[in-house]
């Protein structure tokens, strides 16, 4: 497969549209062996400011010297943009290469992946490849339903500000939308979130509590998370 008809197909599926759910995603990924787990993730959900929370992040810890990993969504210029290492774009070459393997899988599959599914498929194949020390993710849509929290057990969830968005979908009150978006707090991982209104941040503590994970949603905050068995610490302030 060439680089061109790896876009190709990828688009190609864009028809299936937006579906929410870990079904399809879940068994596509078993198939391959189940890449993700083998690596550790900082998670992004949010309605506004996540991608540049992910950006920052992304770099922060690559200066660390961490062998950083970065899935976004939608790109700006071009679409290898969509998943890095300490700041480098896929290469073709390798995004060809990914997609090959991951069209096997879902190709024969009777409830095919969608585009977003297919692609974060792509992206775990790469950053497990490569063998990151870390990758930053950010969600897709929502958060509870969305193929990236597929994820096990991140080191990290982090909930950016919240706002309607994607009503027909996630809900059409703004408690709705938080719960669809606290989706993605795991037990025992610690949650970052930005200054919420009181409704929100109601949503998220309850949902924290119910996961017995520590939540930090203040406006100024620390928080120490291990990142590798090696003892090393990245501290937020």
């Amino acid at each position: 497969m060439t680089y061109e008809e790896a876009i190709n197909y990828i688009h190609s599926i864009d028809w299936r549209g937006s579906r929410p759910g870990l079904s399809r995603v879940s068994e596509l990924l078993d198939k391959l062996g189940n890449p993700q787990d083998e690596l550790k993730f900082i998670h992004v959900g949010g309605t506004n400011g996540k991608g540049s929370f992910c950006a920052m992040m992304s770099s922060v810890l690559k200066e660390a010297g961490y062998k950083t990993g970065l899935f976004t969504s939608p790109y700006i210029e071009f679409f290898n943009e969509r998943m890095m290492i300490n700041g480098e774009p896929i290469s073709n070459s390798e995004l060809a290469e990914f997609t090959s393997q991951v069209r096997k899988i879902a190709d024969s599959m009777t409830d095919p992946p969608t585009e977003f599914e297919l692609i974060t498929a792509v992206a775990m194949l790469y950053f497990k490849e490569n063998k990151c020390d870390i990758v930053v993710l950010e969600v897709g849509l929502g958060g509870r339903l969305d193929a990236t929290n597929i994820i096990k057990s991140p080191i990290l969830s982090v909930i950016t500000g919240i706002a309607l968005d994607h009503t027909a979908v996630l809900g059409d009150t703004i408690e709705k939308i938080a719960f669809e978006k606290a989706g993605i707090i795991k037990k025992g991982i610690p949650v970052l979130c930005a200054n919420q209104t009181e409704s929100v941040k109601k949503v998220f503590i309850n949902v924290a509590k119910e996961n017995n994970s520590k939540i930090d949603c203040s406006y100024k905050s620390s928080v120490k998370i291990k990142i590798n068995p090696f003892k090393r610490f990245f501290y937020k302030r």
